[in-house]
């Protein structure tokens, strides 16, 4: 039995406030995490739920970031997902914490009979309406593909980490939490003002947006120049927002789905 059997359910507002003025006690470390990522508990007026914490004093430096911080660009990002309406990033804050300022955000549970969307299934039985995206074989040599659903809410992403530039969609950075709702974490490696999407959701490769998605993107540009753009200027240099306008802006030119470059590797590694 542990402190917090189930994560509680917040609205987004209730989020936030427990995000920034919630009493923090650490639980310990995702080891897996290239930079220091520390998971704890907030507590606000009798309310306690778990979150992520990653202090910025545990980053390691990259040299195609200079600027800012990777916390920030995780802001950025719940910032872009809210001004969407999608909900595809998780409430994240930027707030102090025992080991300094740093990037906060809702942990999510995933339920352990929840569904998969996207990963490695056995080559000869993927599942009906997949998009098979690589192949691979384990120790063994049994073969499997990296593959994702035709899933809307898997769309939604795709258009999404192609505003922000995402250098990091892995497999394990898409969980489905309670109710079905798909979400997007790890988005330190995003806003570049150089190409860098890399994802595993290449299911949709230069086909046409769907309508919602032209009508999310219609709405940013505007956002963008206003209040978004605004509040991505804390995190942010203004190239990287004036790069994130103009992929929007390339987005609703073409109209369809980014595509892989030819000049930077298309999956990240590892995919998963």
């Amino acid at each position: 039995m542990t402190r917090l059997d189930v994560q509680p359910v917040l609205d987004e507002g209730d989020a936030l406030r427990l995000l920034r003025h919630g009493e923090f006690e650490l639980e310990g470390r995702l080891v897996d995490a290239s930079n220091t990522t520390l998971r704890g508990f907030l507590t606000l007026d009798g309310v306690t739920a778990r979150c992520v914490y990653k202090p910025v004093r545990g980053e390691r430096p990259l040299w195609d970031f200079p600027d800012g911080t990777l916390a920030g660009r995780e802001v950025s990002a719940y910032l872009v997902s809210r001004a969407t309406g999608w909900r595809l990033v998780p409430p994240t804050v930027l707030r102090d914490g025992p080991l300094g300022p740093g990037a906060c955000q809702l942990w999510i549970d995933e339920p352990e009979d929840g569904e998969q969307v996207v990963g490695f299934v056995p080559a000869f039985e993927l599942p009906v309406g997949w998009f098979r995206i690589a192949s691979a074989r384990d120790e063994e040599g049994n073969a499997y593909a990296l593959a994702h659903a035709n899933d809307p809410r898997l769309a939604r992403m795709v258009v999404f980490d192609a505003v922000i530039n995402n250098g990091d969609r892995k497999g394990g950075h898409v969980l489905v939490g309670a109710g079905g709702q798909v979400f997007g974490v790890d988005h330190g490696v995003s806003f570049n003002v150089d190409d860098k999407l890399r994802t595993v959701l290449w299911g949709w490769t230069r086909e046409r947006l769907p309508d919602e998605a032209v009508e999310v993107l219609e709405r940013l540009v505007p956002a963008l120049e206003g209040p978004l753009g605004e509040q991505l200027a804390v995190h942010l240099t203004l190239s990287e927002i004036r790069r994130t306008q103009e992929r929007v802006g390339d987005l609703l030119a073409t109209g369809r789905f980014p595509g892989p470059s030819e000049d930077w590797p298309a999956v990240p590694w590892p995919p998963i």
